[in-house]
């Protein structure tokens, strides 16, 4: 399980200097035309995602689920009502 962790950080990481050089090379005017500045913002955006996706997969969340399907309790009562 080790294994796949340092693999996880690493690709992490990748994705954040990637993202960091896109973004230096935006604010110290490296794009010269609009054609280059789209297909910049497009990977920049495409880190961002994959680095919330893995971010969110690492994150335990307590979901109650059975066969797929979020489980919603209906039988809780109301506030003020008295009648069991």
């Amino acid at each position: 399980m080790e294994d796949i962790t340092v693999i996880i950080t690493r690709i992490q990481k990748l994705l954040k200097t990637s993202y960091q050089n896109i973004g230096d090379t935006l604010i110290a005017g490296g794009v010269d035309n609009m054609e280059k500045y789209k297909y910049m913002l497009g990977q920049a955006h495409a880190y961002q995602y994959i680095s919330q996706e893995i971010s969110n997969l690492l994150t335990k969340k307590e979901q109650n689920e059975v066969k797929g399907e979020n489980v919603v309790d209906l039988r809780g009562k109301p506030k003020g009502d008295t009648k069991d």
